[in-house]
């Protein structure tokens, strides 16, 4: 009498998932709730960064027509202020307030610098805002992964022994789903990396034409503070 073949075990990755050990579900899950997260933060990324060159570049395109500044200044009164607007608001706004005091014209300019150097620490802060959790995915993202098959493959010999069989389709199942935690660390860590590489670069082409934009202000101001005119 022949014996029936034992059926095939099912190596699809949600069959693979459900039969892992309960450590290794937590690195899956972990992993698979990281990747999404990093895939939204790289959207909203993209979409910050075309918004804010859209908006220097129709700030740099009003500034350099040659209106007055503080007409300029009118324009963007009472409205959400970012990137070169925001830079350029706060020098106002420090201009407003040491003329109000009657400061000193020789205090005036260091002040401004002050002011600038704030406003772009500030927005550049924004523009980098989330990039570490992409740089922190992609660096430890295997690692975790890499854990999650450790473990995994420690459960699988260990049921080994326990069967006392080491045939190929005792061992395959386990090792298959320790695997895919290594999988799906991959998965979270090398889209991290390489949008994280794409991102800074892009935030630091932005923050250079923030700084670039703060300087030229700066010596804007600092000729109408030695020629003693208004605005």
């Amino acid at each position: 009498m022949e014996t029936a073949a034992a059926p095939a075990h099912d190596f699809s990755m949600l069959a693979l998932f459900l039969q892992a050990d309960w450590v290794v579900k937590g690195v899956m899950i972990g992993l698979l709730v990281a990747s999404i997260w990093c895939w939204a933060i790289i959207a909203n990324r993209i979409a910050a960064y075309a918004k804010a060159r859209r908006d220097m570049a129709a700030f740099d395109k009003a500034f350099a027509a040659g209106r007055p500044l503080a007409d300029l200044r009118q324009d963007y009164a009472g409205k959400a202020q970012s990137g070169l607007s925001a830079v350029f608001v706060a020098a106002m706004d420090e201009w407003d307030k040491s003329h109000a005091a009657q400061a000193a014209a020789g205090g005036l300019q260091s002040r401004l610098e002050i002011a600038l150097d704030l406003a772009v620490t500030e927005q550049s802060a924004k523009l980098e805002q989330r990039l570490g959790f992409l740089a922190t995915i992609g660096s430890a993202g295997p690692f975790v992964g890499l854990f999650g098959t450790v473990w995994g493959i420690m459960n699988a010999f260990t049921a080994i022994a326990n069967a006392e069989n080491t045939s190929l389709a005792v061992v395959a199942p386990g090792i298959a789903e320790a695997l895919l935690a290594t999988a799906l660390g991959l998965l979270a860590a090398i889209p991290a990396v390489i949008a994280y590489n794409k991102l800074s670069a892009d935030a630091g082409k932005l923050i250079s034409r923030l700084e670039g934009f703060a300087d030229r202000l700066v010596a804007l101001l600092s000729r109408q503070i030695d020629a003693g005119r208004a605005l």
